[in-house]
């Protein structure tokens, strides 16, 4: 039976965590003995993992370096003076953490005892330098969720441990292309595997019921993502007052946790778009959400291959997405939904066109409702890669 670590960061509401718990689900149980480790042993998607999966207690040095100030014990030092450096001397949040692992928390952290036959950092970043230099594996292999480009990642500090993986996954042909075209010298072991989801378990958990925050009786909007700039929500908020202010009439709901909450709520207050736009937190079930939303709405500046957008389409709701650089990948404009410019105004338009016409609204319900979009099956594709 093959020994395999995967490393991630937490499990909380975002989409590579998603897909991370939808993979190890669908992973015969008596073909791999998996260990899984997370920097945060915590998030909703905990209860989700299959009995199968150990799940590791997470190294006191980890905890130590991302966790609280408070518990940082004798490690606060290097805590602090690496974040302080890093913010001093970088100029985006990715570069950050990577400056801060290579001069501050990388040499403070031990290697792993245990000898894994496969090792997987299932995002890259410190997740992908703690499996190169902190994991004894005969393989190991990194997935990249992201626009390489797009997401701005280091590629001064990722090279040398790209360099180190057997393998290099993404999520998209866009971004397959993207990561070729940025390190040629790898091309050969770049593969795209699609995020997974089972359109039977999606439907199911649909209905298990209707959200109470929603008005049969009104529009309601829906948005669902990480409270990230990566996201687009300030734009969101932005259109959400344009809407307002040519007295439409609806309710827009984002679902998601993260770090821009408390700018995002007083973005809201500023818009004057309380009583219209409402930050909803962490939901464990947003499949009801989805599929009794009037429309669904990725405000996005770069996706790779969003999970949600493919659960909208699983749910067959009216979808409406912004012109991201890899959106090609997942929406056919027109055919399947709806892209829109990537600015507040064009989000409006897009979304006032779409909540005015009802027979676009079922023409995009009933094409998406006709076709499969789960791709459980593409399992077999991540056995071979892990088994080659």
């Amino acid at each position: 039976m093959k020994k395999i670590l995967v490393v991630m960061s937490t499990l909380y509401n975002g989409g590579a965590e998603r897909s991370l718990v939808n993979f190890l689900n669908e992973l015969p149980q008596d073909k791999y003995e998996i260990d899984l480790l997370l920097f945060k042993r915590e998030g909703m998607f905990m209860k989700q993992l299959p009995s199968y999966v150990k799940v590791l207690d997470t190294p006191k040095e980890l905890k130590q370096l991302y966790g609280s100030v408070k518990k940082a014990g004798a490690l606060m030092p290097v805590k602090v003076a690496g974040t302080a450096a890093a913010t001093a001397l970088t100029k985006n949040s990715r570069e950050k953490r990577g400056f801060r692992w290579k001069y501050f928390y990388g040499p403070g952290i031990p290697q792993m005892k245990e000898k894994y036959d496969l090792a997987i950092a299932y995002i890259s970043g410190e997740i992908l330098y703690f499996v190169d230099e902190k994991v004894n594996a005969d393989e190991k292999i990194v997935w990249i969720h992201n626009d390489y480009v797009s997401a701005m990642h280091p590629k001064k500090y990722d090279y040398s441990h790209l360099k180190n993986m057997s393998k290099i996954v993404s999520i998209s042909d866009s971004c397959v292309d993207i990561l070729k075209q940025v390190f040629p010298e790898f091309a050969d072991k770049v593969y795209c595997l699609p995020n997974l989801t089972s359109s039977t378990v999606l439907q199911k958990r649909a209905e298990e019921f209707y959200p109470q925050e929603y008005d049969k009786n009104r529009i309601n909007i829906l948005s669902i993502g990480r409270l990230h700039d990566q996201k687009g929500f300030d734009m969101a908020i932005k259109a959400a007052k344009i809407m307002k202010e040519q007295k439409k009439a609806f309710k827009w709901f984002v679902i998601g946790t993260g770090e821009l909450k408390e700018e995002l709520t007083k973005q809201i207050q500023a818009a004057d778009a309380a009583d219209c736009f409402v930050l909803l937190g962490a939901r464990e079930n947003p499949y009801p959400y989805i599929k009794n939303c009037t429309v669904f709405i990725q405000p996005s500046r770069y996706e790779g291959k969003s999970v949600v957008l493919d659960e909208a389409k699983i749910l067959a709701v009216p979808i409406v997405a912004t012109a991201y650089p890899t959106v090609g990948d997942q929406l056919r404009d027109k055919v399947e939904g709806m892209v829109v410019p990537m600015n507040p105004e064009g989000i409006a338009q897009g979304l006032i066109a779409m909540l005015e016409d009802e027979q676009m609204r079922e023409t995009y319900t009933n094409y998406l409702s006709g076709r499969e979009y789960g791709n459980q099956d593409e399992i077999k594709k991540y056995m071979e890669l892990m088994d080659d």
